[in-house]
């Protein structure tokens, strides 16, 4: 036997000869339901916003009285057990939470509003992940923890293209933070304050691993954590 034949028996079956089975028919159910529900949402919900071709899972958590909080733009994809939370609309239409176009909220993600979350374009947020612009007050070791309510918080604006890892956590207790454009957190990063665009942050507390320099026209590595512009 040859070198060839040798290596060629050895070779896994050619999976493009293979058939490919059809989808789960119940797939198409699912996605059937997902439509109709965000057809009922868009109609009935007083949304302050509620863009073109949105798809919202009917697990996702939103209530009617939220609704006027948020502001969805087109092509807006919110999957399944995701939440959605604003509080303190003390009966105004004031916006708290705002999803860009073409923005992805993955499976089990909890934003939460008090102030004002902005989420822009082409962001990507991954499963388990938590945006919260505010956090809770704990200081009265009189009180349960339960019952002493949110910090003033902040504000967050995540811009354009970003790509929130899995498990990651933004959280603002005071002031404004900002993810530049095209940042990436990585998975389980817990981010407290501002990062330049195009940063690669990662760890707990959040510092930049990477970061593009326009001068070298390349990603480079950073030894020591960057200050926000």
């Amino acid at each position: 036997m040859s070198a060839d034949a040798s290596q060629t028996s050895f070779m896994p079956h050619d999976i493009s000869a293979q058939r490919v089975p059809f989808e789960d028919p119940l797939n198409f159910l699912a996605a059937a339901l997902a439509k109709v529900h965000t057809s009922w949402l868009k109609a009935t919900y007083p949304f302050a916003s509620f863009g073109r071709a949105v798809r919202i899972h009917p697990s996702a958590i939103l209530s009617r009285s939220i609704a006027p909080g948020i502001k969805l733009g087109d092509f807006v994809i919110i999957r399944n057990h995701a939440w959605l939370n604003t509080f303190d609309l003390a009966g105004s239409r004031d916006v708290k939470i705002v999803i860009g176009d073409h923005t992805v909220i993955n499976a089990q993600c909890v934003i939460s509003a008090k102030n004002k979350i902005d989420i822009e374009d082409h962001v990507m947020v991954s499963a388990c992940s938590l945006i919260m612009d505010h956090n809770h007050a704990y200081e009265n070791i009189s009180r349960p923890i339960q019952a002493q309510g949110p910090t003033p918080g902040g504000t967050i604006r995540i811009e354009q293209g970003c790509w929130i890892g899995h498990g990651a956590a933004i959280v603002c207790n005071q002031g404004e933070l900002v993810l530049g454009r095209n940042c990436v957190v990585a998975a389980n990063a817990l981010v407290a304050r501002s990062f330049p665009p195009y940063s690669v942050i990662v760890g707990n507390p959040a510092r930049v691993a990477k970061q593009f320099d326009p001068d070298k026209d390349a990603w480079v590595g950073v030894g020591a954590p960057i200050a926000a512009s």
